[in-house]
């Protein structure tokens, strides 16, 4: 009886060890940044557009329906956009003023 309960335990705690062990340094892929990001969005709005424009060419879609998505998506994109633009922006302006900083 106590051969079982031990050899249970063993095979739990061995268990336990092989489910929660970490490694020491995990690779979790590329860093994100938000400019990064931001520029899958604009990808990802974009197809969001042309398929939702395929769509109502079929047929599938009301004017009106369409009309209210394609604007929502238009300003998400305009907003995504200005957002890019921002960031580069400062970027730039930061590279310049280290560049300055240099000489």
């Amino acid at each position: 009886m106590t051969v079982a309960i031990l050899a249970c335990m063993l095979i739990a705690t061995a268990t336990l060890v092989y489910v929660f062990y970490l490694p020491g340094t995990l690779y979790l892929g590329p860093r994100k940044t938000r400019l990064s990001f931001l520029r899958e969005r604009r990808e990802t709005v974009y197809d969001n557009l042309r398929d939702l424009n395929f769509e109502f060419k079929a047929g599938k879609f009301p004017d009106a329906d369409y009309q209210s998505m394609k604007a929502s998506l238009e300003e998400e994109a305009a907003a995504v956009l200005a957002e890019i633009a921002h960031l580069e922006e400062a970027a730039r302006n930061t590279a310049v003023a280290k560049k300055g900083a240099k000489i």
